[in-house]
This record gives structure tokens, sequence and C-alpha cells, in this order.
């Protein structure tokens, strides 16, 4: 066992070799092009191996073929590829295996972009091999890397500054690292020893100090402890708790259906400072004709804790194929005997809790100073919009427009000079010579992507909102333009303003 002082340092050697080799998101897509690319997303890495084979032989292409394709490579290639760890360092971190004159990965190694509102960086993550590699389904407690669960958490996460952040079941730890962009001090944790591991060295590799790494179970780990801000793509997958059926730390809590997302919801308000925000990913079934969001805002109405709530399904689906969907991700291949077994097993479980589809989402929870204010449960399965620097921003801004107009009444709000966002356009709608539209559609291009029917007078306050007239004043002119009451123009329009306030398509503009 080497001392903290020499893994240090050979963290320190792996860490000089990949910036030396190039061993980036870009330089790889280069490396082999687009479309190989593109098939490894689908798992499909013949593409980018008859690409390699036209290459010359470099230190990018070998650490490339070892931890991203998971091939073996002579060691001679290996050790040259790592000038700095070498092979006996690279087997003392645990990287690679050697036998017969040939390394190979004992674990999957790549870079990772992203950006967010401190601007464009990339990492480099451990995890476990994948199915590609291993040739086989994954073992039960396999660490999984960064997927699209995973990114899409990282893109919702608020990104405001906090004093404490806490990542519950942190995997190979990518979210704790994302959090400590902007908490001054993160606590991960997780069940699994592996996990806790694999996620101390991508910290240490990376050179990301202030996370504390904790063993334990939900909230066990952090008892008594509060914290501004906390994050979890916890292991949410809905898993028989039947013999025979897998069961992968990385994705399966241990409990019947979606009883963890609710046992996260009951638990995590006493562990947020008042104001404090949870973020979590999540499923809920749909128990016969019953709506499951009815389910998850009963979850939310029993915490002991009040909580401001701020939920969305992104997709559905039937039992099936859900069932299918998380079979598959554990390598077990369709057509086979132990899938159909699988599948059976699944839908026995469903069948027994009436289960007709399952929804996937994620959840903003929030702890109330007073008694709640927001209480959103909605559906977006569509598309969302463009939001560059992650979803977080827009749901930021979401929260401190709804606290601004939750506060004001109809007469404060009508004071406010508002503008509209640079990211809204007008789609007008006409019969072929009407001189008045049939639709008036106001369409945001980032945030959730929302669209806004609008009529003649909102489009017009809307188009009149450049942040120098009040709500008060532009619906006063309008009222006088369309001959209509004033009073009852305001209340008619107000409703409107507020949620297009919250929702980020009117904003309050920044004062020089």
């Amino acid at each position: 066992m080497s001392s903290p002082a020499d893994r240090a340092a050979s963290v320190a050697a792996l860490r000089s070799d990949l910036t030396a080799a190039g061993f980036t998101v870009a330089a790889l897509t280069e490396l082999w092009g687009e479309e190989a690319a593109e098939a490894l997303h689908r798992g499909q890495r013949v593409p980018a191996e008859r690409a390699l084979a036209r290459r010359e032989p470099s230190a990018l292409g070998t650490l490339a073929t070892l931890f991203v394709l998971g091939r073996p490579q002579p060691v001679a290639a290996a050790d040259n590829a790592l000038p700095s760890l070498g092979i006996d360092g690279a087997r003392e971190l645990g990287l690679l295996r050697v036998a017969d004159g040939t390394a190979s990965p004992s674990v999957d190694l790549r870079p990772y972009a992203f950006v967010d509102v401190l601007g464009a960086a990339e990492w480099w993550i451990v995890s476990d091999l994948g199915e590609l590699a291993l040739g086989h389904a994954l073992p039960e407690d396999h660490v999984l890397g960064v997927g699209g669960a995973s990114m899409t958490l990282s893109g919702l996460m608020l990104q405001r500054p906090a004093r404490t952040a806490l990542d519950l079941g942190t995997g190979c730890g990518i979210q704790a690292l994302h959090a400590r962009r902007h908490a001054e001090r993160v606590v991960a944790t997780d069940i699994s020893e592996r996990a806790l591991e694999l996620a101390a060295l991508n910290a240490d590799l990376n050179d990301v100090d202030g996370i504390e790494f904790r063993l334990g179970s939900m909230f066990e780990p952090v008892a008594g402890e509060r914290f501004d801000h906390i994050v979890s793509n916890p292991p949410f997958v809905i898993t028989p708790r039947t013999d025979g059926v897998p069961a992968y730390e990385y994705r399966d809590g241990g409990m019947v259906g979606d009883a963890l997302v609710a046992a996260f919801v009951a638990g995590c308000g006493e562990h947020l400072e008042p104001g404090g925000v949870a973020q979590l990913l999540g499923n809920w079934e749909y128990h016969g004709y019953a709506d499951a969001l009815e389910r998850v805002r009963g979850w939310i109405d029993a915490s002991a804790v009040p909580l401001d709530a701020w939920v969305v399904e992104r997709d559905t689906e039937d039992a099936p194929g859900y069932a299918e969907t998380w079979i598959r991700d554990g390598g077990t291949k369709p057509g086979t005997d132990a899938f159909d077994r699988l599948l059976a097993a699944w839908l026995d479980d469903f069948d027994a809790r009436d289960v007709r589809q399952v929804g996937f989402g994620y959840l903003l929870l929030r702890r109330s100073e007073g008694a709640p204010t927001l209480r959103r449960f909605e559906r977006i399965h569509g598309s969302l919009g463009a939001n560059e620097a992650g979803l977080g921003v827009a749901l930021d801004a979401a929260l401190a427009a709804h606290d601004l107009q939750v506060a004001l009444d109809d007469g404060g709000l009508a004071t406010l000079r508002l503008a509209v966002a640079g990211d809204v356009t007008e789609e007008r709608h006409l019969w072929p010579g009407a001189d008045a539209p049939t639709a008036i559609l106001l369409r945001q291009g980032g945030g959730f992507g929302r669209t806004v029917s609008a009529d003649t007078g909102l489009a017009a306050l809307v188009g009149a909102s450049d942040g120098e007239l009040s709500v008060g004043a532009i619906v006063a002119a309008l009222a006088q333009l369309l001959e209509v009451d004033e009073g009852a123009l305001l209340a008619d329009l107000l409703p409107a303003v507020r949620g297009m306030l919250v929702d980020g398509l009117l904003i309050v503009p920044a004062q020089d």
C-alpha cells in the first residue's frame, strides 16, 4: 500500500501525462472523427478503431485505445504514453493490469467537457469499465461514469454561491465536482466504498479540494447536519425485490417501487438550511389510472419540514418498456433466456402494485421559512430551450422571480418596470386577407422553451416592456387605445405577467 504522499505524486504524474498527450474531448473527436464519436455514444467502437488504424501511433491514440475503447495495448506503448507515471505507477493506481507483455485497462478514463456560469472547463473522469469493454453484463458493484442522467442533473444544478453542499449518492463524484464550483465545502456520500475511492481519485486527478467523502446510506452519514444545497442522482431505478434480479449499486436503492424517492423527499428538509435547496432526479409510479404527480405532491405535503416544490415530469414509459430499458442497461441482451426471465420478474413486480407506467423527471425542493408559496407540478415532455450554461441558471432566476412577484400585491406588481427577455420571439397567424391575427404566440428560446398564447392586449404589453415604463403605465395606455376599462384590463393581464415573470419571458432589467 503506497503512502498518501506517494499516491499524490502518482496522481500528479498521471495528470501531467494526460495533459502532455492532449487527452481532451476535442482531441479525441479529431482523432477518430465526428461519426466515430457518435458511434461510441451508441456503444459501437469499430468506427473509432478503424479510424485509429489509419493514424500514426501516438500517446493520445494509445490512451484512447486503453481507457476509452477498453482495448489492451503492448506494455511498451502504454509505458511510452505514460512517461511520468509509468506502468508500475498505473498498476499501483489501479488503472492497468499487466500480463504477458500486454497492458489491459482496469478502469474507464476519459475527458469530460462542460460549460457553466464560470465558463468552459474540462475534467478527466475515472469509472468502472462498461459493458463494451467487459464483454458481458455489468457486476452489481459497478461504478458508473458520466451518463445522460448525470449530465441532466449537473445541467439542472443551481450555481449560486453556497457555503455547504451535499452530494448524496455521489458515484464517480461528478456531481460533487460540479457542486464544488459554487460551494465552499462539499460532503459526498455513497453506500459503495469502491465509488468513494474512484470519486476521491477524480477529485485529486482534477486538483479539486474541499470535498469530504463519507460512506453510508441516504442521510445517515450527515445526521444532524444541514446544507445550503443538496444534489442527488440517487439509485432510484425501480427493481423487483426478487432472487436472481441483479441489484446494481449505482441504480438500485434496495427499496420497493419508488419508495427511495419518497424517502429522500421525507428526509431532505431536515438537512436543509432555511432557504436551502435540494435537487434530484427520480422515478414515480402510475398506479392504475391515478395521477403519479399527485402521489409526488402527497410526499411533499407530508414532509415534517415545510417545502417549496417544483416538480417536472420529463417523460413516461409503459411498464414493459421501462423494464426492457433497465435490463438492457445492465448488459443483459434481448432475445436471451436471461433477458426473458428478468422481464418476467419486472412485470410480475409491476402487476403486484398495478403499475401501468413510470414517470421520470426532476424535483426542486426548498426549505421554506414560513408557509410554502411554490407548488408547481408540470409535465414538459417536449424539447427544452437552449441553455448553454445549463438549465440551472434559468431555474435560479425563476426562483428569484417567484419570490419577487409573490411578495407583491397587484398594486406593487403594476409599479414594476419590466423588459421582454432577449430570447423571446413573437409569432402571428392570420387568415389570408384578415386584419387581425387568429393566434399570437410568444416563444421562449432558453429556459424550458415555453410558448405562451397571447391576446392582443398581452402581446402589446410584452412588446412595450422595455424597462422604461411600468406595467401599470403600459396598461393605462393600452386601455385608452383599446377603449376598455383600465382596471378590468389590469386585472386580466397581471396573472399572465406573474407567470411570464417566473418563466423568464419578462425580466426585471439590471440597474446601471
